[in-house]
């Protein structure tokens, strides 16, 4: 089955939803009338004046299907489908998932952000089968964890999760059609270019929230009301690929759906891998290998470079997996 790429935001606190998304599927709403402020924490919030007072919208971005953007004070929310579904894939343990990531060292550090340049590749799906490349950033007890998760997803048209806009909480600010947008470009399996987007996730120095630029650009944030643990900084922070089975138990693939090889054209990757430290300076990232968690899948991790920094590859063709 086919499948769209598209950027994708999920939370513990702001569950999302991947759907097909175009220009013509989004609407220009109030900046306080959208979804975000349905959610009962953020009754009362404002927006901080630093998130709407440098607004640039006359940047072209290259992942955009096109450059219209929403009059001011609106902002562009996906429009959503009457077939939606809301099965939420929240947690490490669910049925069906597979991993394969880098992880931080297992310590006392803090992190104020994570960022990373990611590899765009068309998949092709089953119906309730899902594929994540994106970075977690994550902090409480496993009964309390509050987790930010921002990449790229495929999905097969039939939805499977709660995603980007559907349920309230995280706040857009940019008046482009972002979250839930299509990328119009991937890259080709040992072509001469690799397509990538650069997700960058920080937590502000004067608000306790988490904000997010995408190349740059800011798209929104986390208020501070929503989170617990997390208003402390993240105490781990993850990179890499996450599928989620079919019922027939068949998992989709996972990258560019090939394991990792020494060819950067052939392997899907993370690229520049950055953290922000608890003093807010930005750091390569140290991180320790974590095993990919089934046969079908695969991680490669890559020595420093001045050209892609810290990096790695990952990914596989799925199949039956395991559970």
């Amino acid at each position: 089955m086919d499948t769209r790429q598209m950027i994708v935001i999920l939370t513990y606190v702001v569950l999302t939803q991947i759907t097909l998304g175009n220009i013509d599927e989004f609407d220009c709403v109030d900046i306080y009338k959208q979804p975000a402020f349905q959610h009962p924490s953020l009754k009362h919030h404002k927006i901080p004046e630093k998130f709407t007072s440098n607004e640039s919208f006359d940047r072209k971005n290259k992942y955009k299907t096109n450059d219209q953007s929403c009059p001011k004070g609106t902002v562009a929310i996906l429009r959503q489908r009457s077939e939606t579904e809301s099965l939420h894939l929240d947690t490490d343990d669910h049925f069906g998932h597979h991993f394969a990531v880098m992880d931080t060292y297992p310590d006392a550090s803090i992190y104020r952000g994570a960022q990373a340049d990611i590899s765009i590749h068309n998949l092709t799906l089953q119906n309730n089968q899902l594929s994540r490349s994106q970075i977690w950033l994550e902090n409480g007890p496993p009964g309390e964890l509050n987790s930010i998760q921002v990449g790229w997803a495929a999905d097969g048209y039939k939805t499977t999760g709660c995603y980007n806009t559907n349920c309230p909480g995280f706040i857009i600010v940019t008046r482009k059609p972002s979250i839930g947008s299509i990328f119009k470009l991937s890259s080709v399996y040992g072509g001469d270019k690799t397509v990538i987007f650069t997700p960058h996730v920080y937590q502000d120095v004067f608000i306790p929230g988490w904000a997010l630029k995408v190349d740059d650009e800011m798209i929104g944030y986390w208020p501070g009301e929503l989170f617990t643990h997390l208003k402390n900084g993240a105490s781990r922070v993850r990179f890499g690929g996450n599928t989620y089975i079919s019922p027939d138990g068949i998992s989709p693939p996972m990258g560019n759906g090939h394991f990792p090889l020494k060819d950067y054209q052939r392997s899907s990757s993370f690229l520049h891998v950055k953290l922000t430290n608890h003093r807010y300076q930005t750091i390569e990232a140290k991180t320790i290998l974590r095993n990919a968690d089934s046969r079908c899948f695969r991680l490669m991790d890559r020595r420093y470079t001045k050209e892609n920094g810290k990096s790695f590859s990952y990914g596989g063709a799925g199949g039956r997996c395991g559970i």
